[in-house]
């Protein structure tokens, strides 16, 4: 008697669990189905082409794909380009938004005119930027760099046409795109470290530099390590500058991306399965670091927990 009394009480408290959990699923079905439908099923249909032939699924072929793209050069210096677009943006793209974000919370007069102009690159369309910054670097006759060099006197450049210089560039022109955003979210983080902190330095003498490496980087160095990560994840992804700035990753693979080798195997080589191939490792490169970033945060969580 004493379980069937427990049964039922659970059966009763389920009751208006589920009500709720209806109404909740009701609302969510149209954008699970949209999501399905867009993303899964895509990603379902590339991996399962990656192990065939062609797009028709005529012939299936195994791991072919897969060892045809390791044995191609330009799968191997898209790889090696991905791993040097990390270290350029790290090196430009990482430290910028840091930067004016601490400079933002130091502002006191007209910080939401300058917020609005940092983030006005961000509204622009990856594209748009690329074409903008292929203008700027351009030729050497018509490139606006080559003609502001030349009104001093210089000589012009191919700045595009040198593999040493033009994952740098595109880089520069990622950032150009991308820092405002992100400054945008250090200084929301700067804003929460108590101004007492900031204060006490300022009565001190304590200088801007003195008070970001001794006071700033200690309270935030979970937000700089979130974003690193974040941002190593966005590099793999680089597709439109290379496309555009590079002309199909050019000069001879030197600025090609994985992202856009994919493309470039399934649009223009006609190889989609080849370019499903290639799609699928850099999802598994992009996991690896994904799984990377929410290790960062279970450990974070258990540290400001204790």
């Amino acid at each position: 008697m004493e379980l069937k009394n427990t049964k039922n009480k659970r059966r009763k408290n389920y009751k208006p669990i589920i009500k709720r959990n209806i109404m909740a699923w009701l609302i969510m079905i149209p954008s699970l189905l949209l999501f399905l439908f867009f993303v899964w099923l895509p990603i379902g249909k590339n991996i399962v082409l990656s192990f065939f032939n062609n797009y028709k699924f005529t012939e299936f072929v195994g791991f072919e794909n897969y060892r045809e793209i390791f044995k191609d050069y330009s799968f191997l210096a898209a790889l090696k380009n991905t791993f040097v677009y990390i270290l350029w943006s790290i090196i430009i793209g990482y430290f910028i938004p840091i930067i004016i974000g601490f400079l933002l919370s130091e502002c006191v007069h007209a910080k939401g005119v300058f917020r609005v102009l940092i983030y006005l690159p961000c509204m622009i369309s990856g594209m748009a930027v690329s074409f903008l910054y292929l203008n700027i670097y351009g030729d050497e006759t018509y490139s606006i760099l080559n003609v502001i060099i030349r009104l001093f006197g210089g000589e012009a450049h191919a700045f595009k046409g040198n593999p040493n210089l033009i994952i740098p560039l595109i880089v520069i022109a990622m950032t150009w795109r991308g820092a405002g955003g992100t400054a945008l979210i250090y200084l929301s983080n700067f804003q929460t470290i108590d101004p007492s902190l900031y204060e006490a330095s300022r009565i001190d003498g304590v200088r801007p530099i003195k008070r970001f490496f001794h006071i700033t980087m200690p309270i935030m160095k979970t937000t700089f390590m979130t974003l690193l990560i974040l941002q190593i994840i966005s590099v793999f992804q680089v597709f439109y500058e290379p496309l555009v700035i590079g002309e199909w990753g050019g000069p001879s693979d030197a600025s090609m991306s994985l992202m856009l080798l994919s493309y470039k195997f399934a649009m223009k080589d006609l190889e989609q399965a080849k370019g499903a191939a290639v799609s699928v490792v850099l999802s598994i490169i992009i996991i690896i670091f994904t799984s990377i970033y929410f290790t960062i945060n279970k450990i974070v969580n258990k540290e400001e927990d204790k």
